[in-house]
């Protein structure tokens, strides 16, 4: 039999574990149709926020979903001891797409500590892909950890 025991995390314990890791899923949902996608964020935990560095090309369900101004959500999550911990930090919130000529110096810091996206992956060419800045400010933000006691 396997029990598990979960704790709710603190704001403190959230905010280090999101500045601890670096990727995450992204879920976009509007009217009946979910999107997620991989991606990778910076987080700031003084104004507890996410910084975003998205990649689409012209025709990708990314683009269509990004210009729909839909409800999201972001997701980061990790194990340790072999499956025996867990953890998981869930933030529901706005997406809202920056414009370079409007970074801030303090912005600018964010997305350095967002991996960049490599463009050799998207098999298109670099002028063919539309690269977004986008800051996600959640209006919930709440984590879990989770034992797992195996017998």
């Amino acid at each position: 039999m396997t029990l598990a025991q979960e704790t709710e995390m603190s704001d403190a314990e959230i905010d280090r574990f999101l500045g601890e890791h670096e990727t995450g899923v992204l879920s976009l949902a509007r009217s009946e149709e979910p999107y997620a996608i991989p991606i990778s964020y910076g987080y700031d935990d003084e104004n507890r926020q996410f910084y975003l560095r998205l990649v689409s090309r012209p025709e990708s369900k990314k683009r269509e979903f990004l210009g729909s101004s839909p409800d999201a959500h972001i997701v980061v999550y990790d194990e340790a001891d072999g499956g025996e911990t867990y953890w998981s930090v869930v933030a529901s919130g706005t997406l809202n797409d920056i414009a370079p000529d409007e970074l801030s110096v303090e912005q600018i810091k964010q997305y350095g500590n967002a991996r960049r996206p490599l463009f050799e992956i998207w098999g298109a060419e670099k002028d063919d892909l539309d690269i977004q800045l986008y800051e996600f400010v959640p209006t919930e933000l709440s984590g879990r950890r989770t034992d797992v006691e195996r017998e």
